[in-house]
């Protein structure tokens, strides 16, 4: 099995990357305007699986944090298509509309899926070997940057390139930059700091030892 023991803080990481994940999928059909900038609401929700990733390689390690994206993938890929395909556009397309093959929400979930595994492995690789310093924040920081930067390359040249969608076709490429650029700021400037309170009170009030002193 993937994960013989399965305790119900893992029960909870697990379902809370399948959450994002299918949350993200759904809202990345969504367009917005930021600042005169056409982008999606995906890109401001994405970024939570981040922290969620780094805080479980911090305490149980890069070998478990890799069990759990593996065992979340599969189940995430079909919500999503479902989700994506019962809301496309983020409206309610009724039942029906199950009974009908859907390339463009299958390419989202495709995507998401290939950018997900890619983004999360590549946030773990650079995290274990930043997380011994004697400072917190340089592994969250610079894992979530290089997560970012792949996963949302993959997402988008997957899900969009010559897409049916003219819209996302035609401007894939400058959406898919503007929410590379948000999601590193976001991480930067509001996710990184929220893991680093999150650690300090795991580390005061559950673990009771030093934060450089959590992991597995």
């Amino acid at each position: 099995m993937l994960m013989p023991k399965i305790s119900p803080t893992l029960c909870k990481l697990l379902s809370w990357h399948i959450f994002i994940i299918v949350l993200s999928n759904y809202a990345v059909q969504i367009p917005m305007n930021c600042f005169g900038i056409t982008s999606t609401w995906g890109t401001f929700t994405y970024p939570f699986i981040f922290i969620t990733t780094d805080l479980t390689v911090r305490i149980y390690g890069p070998h478990l944090a890799r069990k759990v994206i593996f065992a979340a993938m599969i189940p995430a890929l079909i919500a999503s298509y479902f989700v994506g395909t019962l809301f496309a556009q983020g409206q309610y397309q009724g039942l029906d509309s199950l009974t009908d093959f859907s390339l463009f929400v299958f390419r989202i979930s495709a995507a998401s899926f290939s950018a997900y595994v890619m983004g999360q492995i590549a946030d773990i690789l650079v995290f274990s070997r930043l997380r011994r310093l004697k400072q917190w924040w340089p592994a969250p920081a610079c894992s979530s940057v290089a997560g970012n930067v792949l996963d949302t390359f993959v997402f988008f040249s997957v899900a969009f390139y010559q897409s049916p969608d003219p819209f996302m076709a035609a401007n894939w490429v400058d959406i898919g930059i503007f929410d590379c650029t948000v999601k590193i700021l976001c991480n930067v400037i509001l996710f990184v700091p929220l893991y680093g309170l999150i650690l300090s009170y795991l580390a005061k009030f559950v673990f009771k030892r030093p934060l450089t002193a959590i992991g597995a």
